[in-house]
């Protein structure tokens, strides 16, 4: 009996975790779709610049992000449908549908990769979660999930971590792990406030752990949560053609 209580137990908490992660990712993208408009600072030692893009999703399987400025790169847009990305560039006239090689390279010369941006539901679908402890974070009472990636899941890290607050559900620090499970990065999330009914986090700062002086914030202009938008709307097409 001890040996089936212990296994109920287990999944269980296996279970609870991976609805903390799944209410997570709905508190920030909207349980059905979102529209949103941020500003991403790179920063480098030496030298830092700033664009600005709009996003849209539905689903975990839908996303188009849209670059305002600067002027020299507006235009350039970047489209996810199920576990297939594509990238258009107005410059050059051209569209490339990027290679599971890319998804690792850094987003638009950010610390942020490719599957960062647009492969978001990999968080909820492609691990497996488990609580692995409670913390505080600035403050908020957080649980401690660890990610550990499915079998044959095409995912990027051999690891994540999130600390996910107990109240609203907010990502407000994630570690990326390597398959070597060598810290690659950190990301935390800052200046929480009521945005379009729901409390979130408005500024986010990802720190690469072996690059000095490197970090990248992104910060959100405006949200709209469970917009309405036609899956018409994420096509080759439109991510010619969207504004």
């Amino acid at each position: 009996m001890s040996t089936l209580l212990i296994s109920a137990t287990q999944f269980l908490v296996g279970q609870n975790a991976s609805e903390i992660v799944r209410k997570a990712d709905e508190m920030m993208r909207g349980e059905k779709s979102s529209y949103s408009e941020m500003t991403m600072r790179i920063v480098r030692p030496k030298w830092e610049r700033s664009l600005s893009f709009k996003s849209w999703s539905k689903g975990t399987e839908l996303s188009l992000v849209y670059i305002t400025s600067p002027a020299r790169e507006k235009g350039q847009a970047f489209l996810k449908i199920n576990r297939e990305m594509w990238s258009w560039n107005p410059t050059i006239n051209r569209t490339v549908k990027l290679p599971p090689s890319m998804l690792s390279q850094g987003w638009m010369g950010s610390d942020f990769t490719n599957d960062d941006l647009l492969n978001q539901r990999s968080i909820v679908v492609d691990y497996n979660h488990t609580i692995s402890g409670e913390e505080q974070i600035d403050g908020w009472d957080c649980w401690r999930i660890t990610l550990t990636p499915k079998p044959d899941a095409p995912v990027v890290w051999g690891k994540m971590i999130l600390w996910v607050t107990k109240k609203h559900y907010l990502i407000l620090k994630s570690e990326y792990y390597d398959e070597e499970q060598l810290l690659v990065k950190t990301e935390m999330a800052h200046s929480i406030k009521d945005v379009d009914g729901r409390t979130i986090p408005t500024i986010y700062e990802l720190i690469p752990a072996e690059e000095p002086g490197n970090r990248t914030i992104v910060e959100l202009n405006a949200i709209k949560f469970n917009i309405d938008i036609n899956d018409s709307f994420f096509s080759l097409r439109n991510l010619t053609q969207v504004k």
